[in-house]
Parts: C-alpha cells; structure tokens; sequence
C-alpha cells in the first residue's frame, strides 16, 4: 500500500442513486445505520444493501371511474384518449403509444453552519413527461438515450391548463418520434447483426391509486434543531478543547414528499406517492501534514419517526468530531499492500453498491451489436460473478426490516408495471437482470424495475437487494480468519475499512496487527476492487490489493 497523496482533500462518496437522488445533497454521509437511501444490516456474511427509490402506499384494484375523481388524472385520461384518437401527421405513422407521467414534488430544506442558520429553500413543482412511440413493439422510435419528453406543468388542478401542457408535449414528442423512427429505420439497413430483443415490451396495464402524502413540518423546530447540531464543536463540553481544529461543522436536514400521475394507452392508471427524510451533520480538519480529514454522519427515514431522536443524533455528530483527533494524530500508511482486507458493513455495502448493482441492470447494446446488455455482467449470464455461498435477491416489496421502514421499496414502477421480485444471483451465478420495458435478449418483459427521475426517462434500476452468504461468520470468525491468512502469506499486518469515501477511499482504515490490535492510519487507496474481486472474495487464497494512489 502506498501513502495516499494528500495534496488533494478526501472527496466525499458521490451519490449513488440512479434514478435521482430522493433527496440534493452536498455532503455524504457515512453510514453505521443506513443513511441515504440505503439501509445496511450485517449479520456475520448476511449483507443486505436497500437502496434508494420510491415507496409506494399499498393499493387495491380500482376502476378507471374511480381514477378519474381526481382532477389530474382526468384531465390526463381525457387528453390521452384526444390525442390517441386524432394525432397525426397527413402522410406518417400514428402513435401506437403514449404515456404521461405527472410529478409533483415538494421540498424543504434548512442548512446551519458554525452554530448559525444559513436560511432555507421551499420548492414546489411539478414536471410532466410525455412519452410518444411510433412504430411497434418490435421496431419503435426509441433511442438510447431515452424517449419521451417533459415539461414544467401548472401547480393548480386547472383541466385546462393540465391539457394544453400535455398537448404541447405531446406535439413535440410525437414529432421528435418520428425523425427518431426514420433515422432507426436507415440505421438498421446499414446494420449486419439485427436487434436481438423488440424495441418495447408489452404488459398487462395496471390500475393503482395511493394515497398522495403531504408535507408537513415544524419548520421553526427544525431550523433550531439544525443550528444548534452545526456548533456541537463549541458547545459540547466533550470536544470543545478541540474547536480550533475545526476547520467547518455543517448540518442540515432536508425533507421531499412526490406525488405521480402515470396513465398509458395500454391502459395503464398509477398514482402513488412517497417521502423521504433526512438530516445530515459533517465536519471536518486538517492534519498537520496538510491532509484533509473529512467526517459525515445522516439519518434517513421514509417517515419524521425513523429519524434518530434529537439526542441519538447528538451522540452521533459527537462521535464524529471527537474522531478527528485521533485522524489527525494517526499515522500515513507507508507501505505498498497486497493482501487480504475486511469491509465492514457500511464498506461492504458502498462496496456492492458500486461493483454489482448497476452491473446486473439490463439496458440495450449498441444497435448492430450481439451483445445481450451494456456492462461489465453483459456476457456473465449463468456464470459466477459471486462466491458460491451467495445469493442475490431484489425485493421492492420488501418494505421493512428489523422494525426500520425501507426507502427502496416500492408497488409500481414508473412505467405503469407492479414490482415483482428478482432472483439476481442463486449460488454465485448470475439468473436474471433487473429490466424495465426495453427488452433485452432472453428477456422480453419487465419485472418492474423500470425506475425514473422526476423528468427523466424509466431506467432499469434496483429497489431493495438483499444479499446473503450461506457460509456467514460473525464479526470475531471474520477478524480471525483475516489474521490467519496474513499470517499464511507471512504478512506483518492486514487491514480493516470501516468507512469509505469517493473513490474507494477509507475514510477510516485500521492496521490490525497479527494479535488483533488495531490502529487508525490514513493516507490509502483501495485499487483493484472490481467485479473480478466479488467473484473471488470468498476464495481461500485471493487476493484483494489495496494500493495508495500515484504521485
């Protein structure tokens, strides 16, 4: 392992949810007890990695009557069933279909810095997005970079105005649709290797009506709330010696309630909803040598009620400042390293997070290519892209664990279709991918995972994944088998990541020495984790170097 140069500061992790963010965030948070979008619990090998999405309220089977006593969505249904019936341009291609997707979102957000209000921000909005398809399900308009288009759309329940915005919309969709669909149709002649999968899939449409949530808050609570955690650093008897080490100490806490409209010409009529909560603290010193040292902690919650107390959170922040004088004292790593290391859960999580989870999300090749799907799984099918013991499940359904509500979860996807559980990896091997309704090869429908920013196009993308390991260790076993192979490779030491930053940065790192003392240091780089490093990190005599960073 070579020192990590610190002429540059520590990035923070970037932000790992695709679709969007629930939530704008400049800082990121580690993570011991599930934060931002995700929720981690380990139990010896048992890792479970819940991320980001939309929690949707739970749904009966209503009628189109029963939908449309809701302003929006008649106003959607009474122009998508104008412009099915009458759009076209004299001498081209009807559509054969539309959607329309409505998002409304609400925000609040209070910042503090140093003990002081830095103000808030409120926003109300909601996007339309419109999507034309000309052609059919084998050979449509859509390109890869999506379809569709948005636009803003009036906040009021006025059908007229909700109308002239779809029609707007829909006018330019449906002639961007078009110029796509020829385009695609001179493209394919010059093409040798046909598509291996049809444009779009067809599903069974589903009617779902949640209840919308609404956002309400103490905001004056919260502003105090949030000023008073940012100068822990000089209040807190416990670490107010430290304050002139403190070079910034930021909270804020943010909260987002969305509601969307979805309604199709399949048929398909969606309403639901979702909230995200979420209050942050990060601060951050300098070493003597220069390094930036940066610390963050979040709590995160679908709910005000799944958020730390007032004083959990306060032990917490506490925690994280009094950590920084122990990483400023720690010693720099000084040595190349190549040999085995053990990830906590939070590492652990970060770690899949970023290796497998977009690995096994279906998206179509290149056109003209034989390629099942983009990715570094995309010729993996039925082969091991993980340890034997482990297995892969996403679970949107999977609403809750251990009494904490999970803000991945969700009933519907944002293309009209009812989530459904995946079995991703059984025994190491690669089953199935996450796919919306672009098909691809071996996979001509959706399981619901078609996921979507609030004015973006639906992307295939996980909901809760949930990964086991059958031959799991507990903490101790882990650490144990950790010095035992050290000492087989005749190693003086090994490492232990407890937190990551960006770029497979520990935050913080410890030097277990081979009668299990542990040390903090800084100053390293992982290098080398890849997917190749999931596949072989059960096995006995793998390696997983971790490297400093160049010069």
């Amino acid at each position: 392992m070579r020192p990590q140069s610190h002429r540059h500061p520590e990035r923070p992790r970037r932000n790992p949810c695709h679709p969007e963010r629930p939530l704008p965030c400049s800082c990121h948070p580690e993570r011991p007890q599930g934060v931002e979008g995700s929720a981690v619990v380990f139990r010896a090998l048992i890792l479970l990695l819940l991320i980001s999405g939309i929690t949707a309220t739970s749904f009966a089977q209503p009628t189109r009557t029963d939908a449309e006593k809701d302003p929006v969505l008649k106003a959607m249904l009474t122009e998508l069933d104008r412009s099915m019936a009458s759009l076209q341009l004299l001498g081209f291609q009807k559509p054969f279909f539309i959607q329309y997707r409505i998002a409304e979102v609400s925000d609040f957000e209070t910042r503090a810095a140093f003990g002081a209000s830095q103000g808030t921000q409120r926003s109300h909005s909601r996007i339309a997005r419109i999507t034309v398809r000309v052609g059919d399900y084998k050979t449509d308009s859509s390109t890869p970079r999506g379809d569709g288009f948005f636009e803003l759309a009036v906040l009021d329940d006025d059908p007229i105005a909700l109308r002239s915005t779809l029609w707007n919309g829909t006018d330019q969709a449906y002639k961007s649709a078009l110029a796509a669909y020829a385009q695609k149709q001179a493209d394919l002649k010059q093409v040798q290797t046909p598509p291996q999968a049809d444009d779009f899939s067809q599903e069974k449409p589903l009617i779902a009506l949640a209840t919308p949530l609404q956002l309400s808050l103490d905001e004056a609570s919260w502003i105090s709330r949030v000023a008073h955690d940012s100068g822990l650093y000089r209040t807190d008897p416990s670490v107010s010696s430290t304050q002139r080490d403190v070079q910034y100490s930021n909270a804020a806490f943010r909260a987002r309630v969305t509601t969307t409209w979805l309604v199709s010409s399949e048929g398909a009529i969606v309403r639901k909803s979702s909230a995200i909560y979420q209050e942050s603290f990060s601060v951050g010193t300098q070493a003597t040598d220069g390094m930036h040292l940066d610390r963050s902690y979040a709590s995160t919650g679908v709910t005000l009620a799944d958020l730390d107390s007032p004083e959990a959170f306060r032990q917490q922040a506490i925690k994280l400042i009094s950590s920084l004088t122990d990483l400023r004292n720690a010693p720099l790593v000084d040595e190349e390293y190549h040999g085995p290391v053990l990830l906590s859960s939070d590492a652990g999580a970060d770690t899949l997070r970023s290796l497998l989870a977009a690995g096994v999300a279906a998206t179509r090749p290149r056109l003209g290519t034989g390629a099942r799907t983009n990715g570094p799984f995309a010729s993996s099918l039925h082969g091991h892209i993980l340890p034997d013991s482990f297995d892969v499940l996403d679970d949107p359904a999977l609403k809750t664990y251990e009494g904490r509500d999970l803000d991945g979860a969700y009933d519907v996807d944002d293309e009209g279709v009812a989530a459904q559980p995946v079995k991703i990896v059984t025994e190491g091997r690669l089953d199935n991918y996450l796919i919306g309704r672009s098909p691809v090869r071996d996979f001509p429908e959706s399981n619901g995972h078609g996921r979507a920013g609030a004015a973006g196009p639906a992307r295939p993308f996980i909901g809760v994944l949930k990964v086991t390991d059958r031959n799991g260790l507990s903490e101790n076993e882990l650490t144990a088998r950790l010095i035992a192979l050290a000492k087989e490779r005749g190693l003086k030491s090994a490492y232990f990541v407890s937190t990551l930053g960006a770029e497979a940065t520990p935050r913080l790192l410890y030097r277990v020495d081979l009668d299990g003392t542990r040390q903090l240091v800084r100053g390293a780089v992982l290098d080398d984790l890849d997917q190749r490093a999931l596949r072989r990190a059960n096995e006995k005599n793998d390696k997983l170097p971790f490297y400093p960073p160049p010069d």
